[in-house]
């Protein structure tokens, strides 16, 4: 029967079942696409593991970065030598740290002979300073027979009284403050700023000079080239008690400290050991 209706039997009739079949069966296609496409959604907007760790990365980097940031705020900055000079209360100055001073320094390169040779006993220092006197009354008290000494002396190149002092601008300070004490006396400001040595060893051999003020670098400098002599001198003062702007006394700067130490080994200690020299700390 199948062969009576021949090749186009299947064009003939109702197609009502066929178009049934395919209203269940598209539907069921588009159904299954739209999962596809949730699913094919849902993976693209979910990350893999290995998506998620360079992001976890990032963020722990970032937090890392931003308590790095939070704790450099919080370091504790170094105190200096003006911090620790300013919370501390102003104590006077006294022979043992002078001593000490010199034996901290002499101490890493001399031997304990050399050091013993480099002592200065307490008979080779004046009176303080206890913080209450100005340089005048100062001097007054430790130089009370000044008038008779300044008018004995006669040498040229030499000073009865030499001033320690840690600047240029101290040095000016320093004289300014010298006028109720010196009387007739001659004062030469010693420092390096503007003057050469040249000039200093000229003005020291034309005429008696008194009295002299300066930085121990050049005083220094004028002893080991024989411009400043020592025989005359009696009163060696240093200004140990002065603090500049950073607090900072003069033997706390060490280009200074080195130049006081060099001062002190030009024939100083050996001339307090002989008792010709008197070290007042004011």
């Amino acid at each position: 029967m199948g062969d009576d209706l021949g090749n186009e039997w299947w064009t003939q009739g109702d197609y009502s079942d066929v178009s049934n079949v395919e209203e269940e069966t598209q539907p069921k296609a588009k159904g299954h696409t739209k999962q596809n496409a949730k699913k094919r959604k849902l993976t693209s907007s979910r990350p893999d593991k290995a998506k998620k760790k360079p992001k976890e990365c990032l963020v722990t980097k970032e937090k890392a970065k931003g308590e790095e940031g939070s704790k450099k705020p919080n370091r504790r900055r170094k105190k200096t030598i003006t911090d620790v000079l300013a919370s501390s209360d102003p104590a006077p100055g006294s022979p043992a740290d002078l001593r000490s001073l010199l034996q901290s320094h002499f101490g890493a390169t001399r031997s304990v002979i050399e050091q013993e040779e480099r002592f200065l006993p307490e008979s080779c220092f004046l009176m303080s300073n206890d913080l209450s006197h100005s340089l005048s009354s100062y001097l007054k008290e430790v130089c009370p027979k000044w008038s008779k000494v300044q008018k004995q002396h006669t040498q040229t190149s030499s000073v009865l009284l030499l001033i320690v002092c840690g600047s240029a601008l101290r040095t000016i300070e320093l004289i300014k403050q010298l006028t109720t004490f010196k009387g007739q006396a001659k004062v030469l400001k010693l420092f390096a700023r503007h003057i050469k040595v040249e000039e200093h060893m000229k003005l020291l051999s034309k005429g008696v000079t008194h009295i002299g003020v300066g930085t121990p670098g050049r005083v220094s400098v004028l002893i080991e080239k024989e411009g400043l002599h020592l025989q005359a001198l009696r009163y060696l003062v240093f200004d140990w008690n002065y603090r500049d702007r950073k607090q900072r006394k003069m033997v706390d700067i060490p280009e200074v400290k080195g130049e006081f130490v060099r001062l002190m080994e030009t024939g100083i200690i050996k001339k307090c050991q002989e008792g010709a020299v008197k070290i007042g700390l004011f």
